[in-house]
């Protein structure tokens, strides 16, 4: 089975789960993509560029799948008829209705309109966690009422009705190649591996960090993630304060040293204000960093019950900074213990691509057999 994969933003996560699909998948993968600079234009008029792509296209296609990032409807109209009833299915990356903006910006309804357009003409749509769908479904009935005559909230059934929830696959397997080295670590290593980026909420991070340091707890940080955007200024003051504690500052470009880093480190952290679906804390854990997570976004189902407090080890869940705060001061105290590589790989092990692509495949072939 042929199917066309349309990535307009091709970087970050929407880039590995395309390269995943290309290398895991039964079936034949062919990718339309373009890079990530300017993801307004990339959403708002690159189809036409899209379009003109999937002429050099010779292969039958059996499934049309596209990213979040493309304008389904102004695509199909350019390439009409060639797609007209092929299965189009949408994997919901994120969404304009409900993705952070920074303070001085106020969010542009045209691109929630080309989301919205491109979700009730998609046969299928695919999100990256239960959190993200119901987030969503929740914040389209506002949206509509934002416009004047018919309000069409019977769409929000619609897409409900077309939707299922498949967690993107991880290439966790990678990882088992390098050691646990942490511990030859002198002190505790503390790891912050997301974007460094406002909606990841840097402040709290250090906040806390700034608290433990206060009272003399000897720790050591790896602060890596991505680092393409405009940096807050919290990683400027960190580097001033903990400057001998940073054993990693910046982006790490090279997938042997990232694993690396994650094998050295003793702790991951999440102090996320908003977020879809969290590749990096994933790997972190499956590598062996016990996770100190909010109880909000995805988190919740991705971490199992029996871990958010659990009798003999230190939790996972926390609910505001003061418990964060706590819970990281007990672990470097040792007054908690982390929990054994063996129950964290647990977590999250059957998010591994070899396994996640049969969910994918099969949902290819029921979308074709429909």
């Amino acid at each position: 089975m042929n199917i066309l994969a349309i990535e307009p933003y091709y970087s970050g996560s929407h880039k590995a789960f395309l390269k995943g699909l290309e290398e895991h998948s039964s079936h034949n993968i062919i990718p339309i993509k373009l890079n990530y600079k300017g993801w307004k234009w990339r959403m708002h008029g690159d189809s036409v560029t899209l379009a003109e792509l999937t002429k050099q296209v010779e292969e039958p296609i059996d499934v049309l799948m596209v990213s979040s990032m493309t304008n389904l409807p102004a695509f199909l109209a350019l390439t009409n008829p060639r797609f007209a009833h092929t299965p189009k299915i949408m994997y919901m990356h994120d969404n304009q209705f409900t993705r952070p903006i920074p303070e001085d910006e106020t969010r542009d309804m045209t691109y929630c309109y080309i989301n919205y357009l491109s979700m009730l003409v998609a046969d299928q749509l695919i999100f990256s966690s239960q959190f993200h769908l119901d987030d969503l479904l929740d914040a389209l009935p506002d949206f509509l009422d934002n416009y004047p005559g018919d309000k069409h909230f019977s769409t929000v059934d619609q897409i409900r009705e077309k939707s299922v929830v498949l967690h993107p696959g991880l290439e966790l397997n990678y990882f088992d190649q390098h050691p646990d080295t942490r511990d030859k670590n002198e002190r505790p290593v503390i790891v912050w591996n997301q974007r460094w980026q406002f909606d990841r909420n840097p402040a709290m991070f250090f906040r806390v960090l700034n608290r433990l340091n206060d009272i003399d707890l000897s720790f050591d940080l790896i602060l890596a993630g991505d680092t393409k955007h405009e940096k807050p200024e919290e990683f400027g003051k960190a580097w001033k304060r903990f400057g001998s504690q940073i054993t990693h500052f910046g982006y790490v470009d090279d997938k042997e040293a990232y694993s690396k880093l994650l094998h050295s480190g003793d702790i991951v952290i999440s102090t996320a204000t908003y977020e879809f679906f969290c590749v990096a804390i994933m790997e972190a854990i499956y590598c062996g960093c016990h996770p100190l997570v909010p109880n909000t976004l995805h988190y919740p189902e991705l971490i199992p019950d029996s871990l958010h407090n659990p009798l003999l080890h230190a939790p996972v869940i926390y609910e505001d900074e003061d418990q964060l705060f706590l819970h990281l001061r007990n672990l470097l105290q040792k007054k908690t213990k982390p929990l054994p590589k063996a129950t964290l790989q647990n977590i999250n092990k059957h998010l591994d691509w070899n396994r996640m692509i049969k969910k994918f495949d099969r949902l290819f072939e029921r979308v074709v057999g429909d």
